[in-house]
């Protein structure tokens, strides 16, 4: 059984989706008017894992991520820049779109852009303003916070505590805007056309839709209301999720998303990000620096609704977990492939009862509100019990097939984190130069890394076999001048490289 906190409730409940089997979820995206930092990555990253385990657990996941594609920091960047929002936007939402590939984000199913889904807005607006929950003044529309009773049921908050401070409100930076509102809570959901912005023709004259209509139209139009899970950053609870609840529900007349989910912040250093401090980092730039994988691994290894501390010291911490993880893949592959006709030197009766309580630990969980920190945990020790089943014994090619299958559950536990051990990968970044190395020996000719490093390896055998010690060491050293580490086991020489 899944149970997943909701926001709303305040309380871990049960998952059950509308349809049996299949699920229907909506996260914010972006806004395209710079490039995403660090802490945007977070929370797309978590909700990526999210929809990964939900998939495997057998579930047919739909899964709706807009792009904010016309907005005011969109246009003031225009402005500084001397372009159109038009083509401000175009250039960070292909930027954005690379920056999740790189982190290995999964596209959504679908992937809707505001400025393509206006005719949607315009009619939820009108919906609002027949049903008596929205009202036009001199070309914007506003929503009327008190018409819905229910305001304040994500956040909770209490209307008559609340002050006016909406991003809508903020924004405008227009003296008198506060007479044309009915009340200072009430939200913008179309705004008046001005001089040289973006607008679109509507019933109530040129202009262009408030930050949260867009959400509420584009869940309707792709998922159907009610859907099951909607998510974003804590940052969205108010006022951007409040007020979607509030214009669907009032709307519609019934629910809008069954769960609400949320992930945490994160901090540099344990403070705050923020440009004032100097610690606002850029996704792409953090990218250049470190590899995705352990920067997945990274945020793995806290909850997602907790906060999240970000350091070199812990990308260090990260990449030396994951290296523990790989190298075990590294060494099953090996030992699998030097296996002998020899007597089982292993428990293998421990380790199939390994896989399948790791099996059962990791699905309890990430059953349990999603818990990384804790399905890890479990992942860890199956791999201390694992490497200290191999030792430094010989394998038996009667344990192939149960070392497979713990090599096998490895991989699909780390895939479902988007961390791939794939055979192979770590591989492929041998350096180029082990080629010319082998030529210059006469041992291989190619431009094969992989096949070069198996070339000089059997050719090191070869020389401590027939006594040339001098041409074992030649290759001993030219290996390990490059980052590779050779360790000789009874089974022949295993090789382990790390770049410099």
């Amino acid at each position: 059984m899944i149970k997943v906190y909701n926001t709303q409730t305040r309380t871990k409940e049960e998952f059950k989706p509308i349809d049996e089997g299949k699920v229907r979820m909506y996260v914010c995206g972006p806004t395209v008017y710079n490039y995403i930092h660090i802490g945007n990555a977070r929370t797309f990253i978590s909700f990526d894992i999210i929809r990964r385990y939900l998939t495997w657990r057998g579930f047919d996941v739909t899964f709706v991520q807009n792009v904010t594609d016309v907005d005011d920091k969109i246009i003031n960047e225009a402005n500084r820049t001397g372009r159109t929002a038009a083509e401000v936007a175009a250039e960070f939402t292909e930027a954005f779109i690379d920056d999740m590939h790189k982190a290995c984000v999964a596209d959504p199913t679908v992937r809707p852009k505001a400025t393509e889904e206006i005719p949607e807005m315009i009619e939820l607006v009108q919906r609002l303003i027949d049903t008596g929950h929205a009202y036009e003044a001199e070309g914007d529309v506003y929503f009327s916070v008190r018409s819905f009773p229910q305001y304040g049921k994500l956040s909770h908050r209490d209307v008559d505590e609340m002050e006016s401070g909406h991003r809508d409100l903020r924004a405008d930076g227009v003296a008198g805007i506060g007479d044309r509102k009915r009340d200072p809570l009430d939200f913008a959901v179309w705004k008046a056309a001005k001089p040289g912005e973006p607008s679109w023709e509507s019933p109530w004259g040129q202009g262009r839709p408030g930050w949260h209509i867009e959400c509420s139209a584009m869940s309707k139009k792709y998922l159907d209301l009610p859907f099951d899970i909607h998510g974003g950053g804590a940052d969205l609870v108010f006022p951007h999720h409040e007020n979607e609840i509030a214009q669907s529900e009032a709307a519609y007349g019934q629910g809008f998303a069954n769960y609400w989910i949320h992930s945490g912040m994160l901090q540099i250093n344990s403070e705050k990000m923020s440009k004032s401090l100097g610690n606002f980092l850029l996704l792409r730039d953090v990218l250049e620096t470190t590899k995705p994988a352990v920067l997945r691994m990274l945020m793995i290894q806290t909850h997602y609704r907790s906060p999240l501390d970000f350091s070199e010291e812990r990308l260090k911490e990260s990449e030396a977990a994951l290296d523990r993880i790989a190298g075990l893949v590294k060494r099953l592959d090996w030992a699998i492939g030097n296996a002998q006709d020899v007597e089982s030197p292993i428990d293998a009766a421990a380790i199939e009862a390994g896989v399948r309580k790791l099996d059962d630990d990791f699905t309890a969980s990430m059953d349990d509100d999603f818990n990384t920190a804790g399905a890890l945990g479990s992942l860890f020790a199956f791999v201390a019990d694992v490497n200290a089943q191999l030792g430094d014994k010989t394998v038996s090619k009667e344990d192939v097939d149960v070392l497979a299958s713990a090599r096998a559950k490895i991989v699909e536990i780390m895939d479902v984190f988007g961390v791939m051990l794939e055979a192979g990968e770590a591989d492929c970044e041998y350096p180029q130069e082990v080629c010319d190395f082998a030529a210059e020996l006469g041992v291989f000719e190619g431009s094969d890394p992989v096949a070069a490093v198996d070339a000089l390896l059997q050719a090191r055998a070869d020389a401590r076999k027939n006594r040339d010690f001098q041409l074992a060491d030649k290759v001993r050293d030219g290996l390990t001048g490059m980052g590779f580490t050779i360790e000789d086991t009874p089974q022949g020489a295993r090789v382990t490289f790390e770049a410099r």
